[in-house]
């Protein structure tokens, strides 16, 4: 994995009655990954949702520091005891999955000139 696609970008589907629980998680979730030193210094950032039924979901973006770091988080205990019970707390809806984590890297965009 290059460098520059390290950048994550996480969607959770939330169950609605579990919500209060997975953003308790959501907020240790960052924390603990840098307390291992498997991701950036730039602290992640996260989003709320709501699907157009009044769902919820939410997108946390954070970077990690290596293609190992990614391998080994989930060898961690502290790491295990926010993934699985996040996981529980998130649904499939429709074609997509209860979680995602598609990575990234940046684009460059230039200035339209005009003539």
């Amino acid at each position: 994995m290059a460098k520059a696609n390290l950048t994550v970008v996480c969607t959770y589907r939330v169950q609605k009655a579990r919500e209060k629980a997975f953003l308790g998680l959501l907020r240790r979730h960052w924390p603990a990954l840098r307390r291992l030193d498997l991701v950036t210094e730039e602290p992640a950032s996260a989003w709320r949702g709501e699907e157009s039924d009044g769902r919820p979901f939410y997108v946390e973006i954070f970077t990690w520091k290596s293609a190992s770091a990614v391998r080994s988080a989930h060898s961690f205990p502290a790491v295990a005891a926010i993934w699985e019970p996040m996981e529980t707390m998130c649904e499939a809806r429709g074609e997509r999955a209860a979680m995602e984590f598609p990575h990234v890297a940046p684009v460059k965009l230039r200035r339209a000139t005009h003539a």
